[in-house]
């Protein structure tokens, strides 16, 4: 009984149907239109502000003058029964300096066993607090929690609490799930994404937040409230 509510409600359908596509696109080949990664960009630009307004997340607040860089999903989706998984896409900016450098576009995606039904939706910022957590960004797929450690970040009445990871993540959740784990999640680069926002050939991480050999008008106001919420 269930499953067939999970199946005949559109929001579900819609929910699963950005999981499976997010789980697909890394092997996807076809032509990305601009209006794609500019519209992830304005999203990630909100959920920003949502965790820079939020009073739980004085942490985030305090601390992201530290960060090395930010990896932000605007929609993580988690979905299942029994067995599921979550998935959305991101952006990273990393600086040098004062100086941020970006969007570079990723595809975020994990799988799961165990007892969970329904459907979460989550706006996620991974704040990268090392340079080993960085360099883990920069290859073409990366395993949260693996060379490179996670904490969750903490929120509320623990937010003066200590955390020491290479990546700290935080989550605002919606749904019927508790909070986002994202130990194991999978990170690839999203190289059609960078080739579409930057009218690039082939663009990698690093040619975008290191060598910086492209840039874009369309991810300067994006910047500024990055280097406004850092500064």
């Amino acid at each position: 009984m269930m499953t067939s509510t999970m199946i005949e409600s559109p929001s579900r359908r819609s929910a699963l149907g950005v999981l499976a596509a997010t789980a697909l696109s890394g092997c996807a080949t076809q032509a990305v239109s601009p209006a794609e990664p500019e519209r992830l960009v304005a999203e990630a630009q909100t959920t920003l502000s949502n965790f820079i307004s939020d009073p739980a997340q004085t942490w985030i607040q305090d601390n992201l003058g530290r960060a090395r860089a930010l990896l932000i999903a605007p929609t993580v989706v988690r979905a299942g029964f029994i067995f599921g998984g979550s998935g959305g896409r991101g952006v990273l900016v990393a600086r040098n300096g004062r100086t941020w450098a970006g969007p570079a576009f990723y595809n975020l995606a994990t799988a799961s066993v165990g007892f969970q039904a329904g459907v979460d939706v989550s706006e996620v910022i991974i704040v990268v607090m090392t340079e080993r957590g960085f360099n883990s960004l920069l290859a073409t797929t990366f395993k949260i929690g693996g060379e490179a450690s996670i904490a969750a970040g903490p929120v509320g009445a623990g937010a003066a609490s200590t955390v020491t990871a290479d990546l700290i993540s935080f989550t605002r959740a919606r749904g019927v799930f508790g909070g986002l784990n994202l130990d194991g999640t999978v990170v690839s680069t999203n190289v059609p994404w960078n080739d579409a926002f930057f009218g690039g050939s082939n663009l990698l991480p690093p040619d975008i937040l290191i060598r910086k050999t492209v840039t874009s008008p369309k991810a300067a106001s994006f910047l500024a409230d990055v280097a406004k919420a850092t500064k």
